[in-house]
């Protein structure tokens, strides 16, 4: 019976590679393009974070991480960049609250602006990082090149092609963008089959990929000690710090809106942007200099010396860095929220082997990025992806698709961490 009914479903028709051929160059020349604009943006990002967290302190006399200065650089990030939300054209875009992986298609006039609040972020500190604005910019340029250097093609192609290949430089692989537009696709209705459909962006990811890895060698693998033959163990683990790191994630996407709309109450740019720079300041005296910054070279810190905190003192990371994440994302600073995100996941996983030495290290970091990443950005697959790739640890998959189950039931349907233009939160 089964097989008469597969015999009896309709079969989507293949495109016809003379159909795909002419889309290849086109996706390779935004792949390379993007991650130029990528890498570009983060370099000038690290040569100005080494002036102001370096050589500027180091010139006053002032330790280059002490409260004073965390809370000096923190405050004046926030008057920098609400300097440029305020007077360069195009306000830096919208408001990033609004905005997610799926970026909107911005004039050109707003990305200077875009680009120059952005990295004025990653290098003053703020619990950001680059994937949202960077995506959009991405998304603008290609549009606005596309349509007039090649017209013939359609125009909602480009914005497709600049998002796939932005994820695959972010990543450093096509498999991320593969995920993400997969994920988009499902709800939609396609023509022909899902590969034909994916053939150009999988292209542009793996274009943009490739040029990352060329010009800035990245690499996500955390070199934790890798995970043995599972045990029953490792299963429970996994399971509970994941709906841990779930939960957690929960209860900043919940106070989301309630942050941004105390912000938004101030209704200035130099008022939102520095009020948040005072508060992240005190934040990262709180918690220290790896609170600080994206996060995702401080994940490596962290991996580097799982034994080297308390349970208590982890926590207390994890609790700061969401707590700045939240506020970072409310108060207008243009950045994204995955990076961040995953440096709480870990700090969650690392409390939980202190807690209990018999959680390894891979397992607790997987199963809690994998949580925290499935609370605040919605996007199952990216959120297995980057579990997964943070431990290089073959075992590590099938315990992440067992935990991703429940961790999902706590969070499908809920708001996500991320506003309606009216400032109530979607779902």
């Amino acid at each position: 019976m089964a097989q008469d009914t597969a015999r009896q479903a309709p079969t989507a028709p293949a495109t016809p590679a003379r159909a795909l051929l002419p889309l290849v160059l086109p996706a390779v020349v935004v792949g390379v393009l993007a991650s130029l604009l990528f890498v570009g943006v983060s370099v000038a990002a690290e040569k100005l974070q080494g002036v102001l967290w370096a050589d500027l302190p180091d010139t006053l006399g002032i330790g280059r991480h002490s409260v004073a200065w965390i809370f000096i650089m923190l405050t004046a990030t926030g008057i920098a960049v609400g300097l440029v939300v305020w007077k360069v054209p195009g306000h830096a875009g919208p408001d990033p609250a609004t905005l997610g992986l799926d970026a909107p298609t911005l004039p050109p006039v707003v990305l200077p602006g875009l680009l120059l609040a952005t990295a004025l972020m990653l290098a003053g500190g703020p619990s950001l990082g680059p994937e949202n604005p960077i995506i959009a910019a991405n998304v603008g340029l290609a549009l606005w090149l596309g349509t007039r250097l090649a017209p013939g093609l359609p125009g909602g192609l480009w914005p497709v092609l600049a998002e796939s290949a932005t994820i695959g430089a972010l990543f450093g692989t096509p498999v991320a963008a593969a995920l993400v537009i997969s994920e988009a696709l499902a709800g939609r209705p396609i023509r022909g089959r899902l590969w034909d459909n994916v053939f150009a962006p999988l292209t542009a990811g793996a274009a943009g990929a490739l040029t990352t890895t060329l010009v800035a060698h990245p690499t996500f693998d955390l070199r934790l000690p890798p995970i043995g033959r599972p045990a029953w163990a490792d299963v429970l683990a996994a399971l509970v710090v994941a709906a841990a790191g779930a939960l957690l994630g929960l209860c900043a996407v919940c106070g989301f809106p309630h942050v941004h709309g105390a912000f938004r109450r101030l209704r200035h740019p130099m008022l939102m942007l520095p009020a948040g720079g005072v508060v992240l300041g005190a934040l990262g005296a709180l918690g220290g200099q790896l609170t600080l910054f994206k996060g995702l070279d401080e994940v490596g810190e962290l991996a580097r010396h799982p034994e080297g905190w308390t349970a208590g003192q982890f926590a207390g990371m994890a609790v700061v860095k969401l707590a700045a994440l939240l506020v970072a994302a409310s108060c207008g600073f243009r950045g994204g929220r995955i990076f961040p995100a995953v440096f709480v996941g870990a700090a969650l996983g690392l409390c939980a082997h202190a807690l209990v030495p018999a959680v390894e290290p891979a397992v607790g970091v997987a199963a809690g990025v994998l949580g925290m990443l499935l609370a605040i950005t919605r996007q199952a697959w990216v959120s297995l992806f980057t579990a997964a790739v943070l431990v290089a640890s073959p075992a590590a998959l099938a315990l992440l698709c067992i935990a991703s189950l429940p961790a999902w039931l706590l969070v499908t349907g809920r708001p996500q961490m991320q506003l309606r233009a009216d400032g109530t939160a979607m779902r």
